[in-house]
């Protein structure tokens, strides 16, 4: 019951989206922030997003069962019964994770929460995954929004260059991250009629666009460098954004579903490498 609870509310996702926001926070110039506000905003943004990924399963359950990688879903397998109950629950997930960062937090903090699982949900899960191979674009953004309510907990006035630009990384993350993925489930996709952008252009020019977008990002993320944070940051960016585009050039030349896999988790350590050189950067010389 606890194993398919954490897949329901996809709590991997949630983990990643956390962490960006507490690193954003970290790496926001202003006044020092207290445990338990890191805490709060860790905690809040996992519950939202876990509200957001658990709609997504409920809303996708006829994508879900004719695909084999998400078969084992709990509403697929019988594990959870699908009914409206679950809205409820679904929703207050979603409210006790806004609520929680406007009451323990500010006001911005908790708008930015809100926007990053309304992307989740609403935009890319209702909206634009059956429509059109932009979904993961477009509502790549939730993970954005997430860096943007960690800046705000330092400073709800606005937000500065750095927390800006890390916005910006998770925004041209996505689509790497994910169409190396859905080059790896091309049949998945194409079976459930999803359109991704594989599917709607093939392996060969979705990995070309899986390296495009990944030199964008790359470039993108040491540019905060030059705001900043110093050469800790800098090894970061360089050495896991590297790794990316040697993993992504590989994909180009082989779109197995192998070499796509290893593109997948190679996106996972370059926005690791990114996030944990950001915390020793202003830890050991903030």
């Amino acid at each position: 019951m606890v194993k398919q609870l954490i897949n329901l509310l996809k709590l991997r996702i949630g983990v990643i989206m956390s962490v960006t926001a507490v690193v954003a926070m970290a790496v926001t110039p202003g006044q020092p922030v207290a445990g338990w506000e890191i805490a709060i905003l860790a905690l809040t943004v996992l519950i939202a997003a876990g509200g957001a990924g658990a709609f997504n399963q409920y809303y996708e359950t006829d994508l879900d069962v004719k695909m084999k990688r998400t078969q084992g879903r709990p509403f697929i397998n019988g594990d959870f019964q699908h009914n409206r109950l679950w809205l409820f629950f679904i929703a207050g997930l979603v409210v006790a994770g806004v609520a929680g960062a406007g009451f323990a937090l500010n006001g911005m903090a908790a708008l930015y929460i809100f926007l990053g699982a309304f992307f989740y949900a609403i935009v890319y899960t209702v909206l634009l995954k059956r429509r059109t191979w932009l979904n993961i674009v477009i509502g790549g953004a939730s993970g954005s929004f997430a860096v943007l309510a960690g800046a705000a907990v330092v400073d709800p006035s606005g937000i500065g260059p750095i927390p800006a630009l890390l916005a910006a990384v998770l925004f041209l993350w996505t689509p790497s991250h994910f169409w190396s993925l859905a080059i790896a489930r091309h049949d998945d996709y194409a079976a459930a009629g999803v359109p991704m952008l594989p599917v709607v252009v093939g392996d060969q020019t979705a990995a070309k666009a899986v390296l495009f977008n990944t030199l964008a990002l790359v470039s993108i993320s040491i540019l905060p460098f030059f705001f900043g944070l110093s050469w800790i940051y800098l090894l970061g960016a360089v050495s896991g954004g590297g790794y990316f585009i040697y993993r992504n050039i590989q994909l180009v030349n082989d779109t197995s579903r192998k070499v796509a896999m290893t593109s997948f988790f190679a996106s996972l350590v370059q926005l690791g490498l990114l996030l944990l050189c950001a915390v020793l950067d202003v830890s050991l010389l903030g």
